[in-house]
């Protein structure tokens, strides 16, 4: 069954500290193509990130949004140099010394110097963070290839329709080739009749004339060739796999084969089947542009 390339999702993962929250959405794109914006802390962590969505996605535009809330305050502490705290003591005692002061050193004023006391936020937990956005980013997976299978349904059912159109198409293609010749032969044979009148046709020339007609818009092969096509699109419309570029290819030798149908015939009705058909691929192209 074919997906379609544009999707979204979302998952949150969550603990009693952080809640991670994933996002992601695709459009059209020939290859792959992931972009990931994140916070910081999230970063090493960007690579196995991808290869989780590489797993299950082949084609499209994928935007990744990771956001992070922290649901307790993050834990702060506060460290003291003792060494760098008693080092301005002495020196303060030192300098009142030397200006012949008292001396008057508080414990406010050394705590106030740079350095002695230093606030410090305790570090992320990185390996709780990554187990929740594995988790998130599954969730959001989930619901993103869910809405790509959904889409990939419907887009089957349409190209289906067009699919069986141009088939039926063909077949009637081919029923009026297999007049063609009949009725070119009749043509000239009217034709020479009226011209000739009384003189006698020359029915080896005749036969000649039709031969190369007959050869010129001879379309059994590009008709043959327009049949498995049809058939290996089908195909293709059942895998599993990603095919978008498989039946992009085949659509091309699809139209390839109609046109050259279109340039070797003479006939009224084939070229207005011919029309029909590049119509119907048109609409087909069209839709498998969103096609993974």
């Amino acid at each position: 069954m074919i997906k379609s390339m544009t999707g979204f999702g979302r998952g949150i993962a969550q603990n009693e500290e952080y809640r991670v929250s994933v996002e992601m959405k695709a459009v059209n794109h020939r290859f792959l193509e992931i972009s990931v914006r994140q916070p910081k802390v999230f970063s090493a962590f960007e690579d196995r990130l991808k290869k989780q969505i590489q797993a299950l996605v082949h084609r499209g535009k994928v935007d990744v949004y990771v956001g992070l809330d922290y649901i307790t305050a993050k834990k702060t502490t506060v460290k003291v140099d003792k060494e760098l705290a008693i080092a301005y003591y002495n020196a303060m005692l030192g300098l009142a010394e030397a200006c012949s002061l008292p001396p008057d050193v508080r414990l406010q004023s050394i705590a106030g110097f740079n350095g002695v006391m230093n606030v410090e936020t305790v570090e992320d937990d990185e390996e709780l963070l990554s187990a929740l956005l594995h988790q998130a980013a599954e969730s959001a997976l989930s619901g993103f290839c869910a809405m790509r299978q959904t889409e990939g349904e419907a887009l089957l059912v349409d190209l289906c329709s067009h699919l069986d159109a141009v088939e039926a198409a063909r077949e009637q293609i081919a029923g009026f080739a297999a007049r063609v010749v009949a009725d070119q032969h009749e043509k000239l044979h009217q034709r020479l009749s009226d011209i000739l009148q009384s003189v006698e046709i020359d029915q080896g020339r005749l036969a000649n004339e039709l031969a190369f007609f007959a050869d010129k818009v001879d379309i059994s092969e590009e008709l043959s060739r327009l049949a498995s096509h049809i058939s290996q699109f089908r195909n293709g419309l059942d895998s599993t796999e990603a095919v978008g570029r498989q039946l992009e290819f085949i659509l091309q030798e699809m139209l390839r084969e109609i046109n050259t149908i279109g340039s070797k015939s003479n006939a009224l009705d084939i070229n207005k089947l011919v029309i029909a058909v590049k119509s119907e691929l048109e609409k087909i192209r069209e839709q498998i542009q969103n096609v993974e």
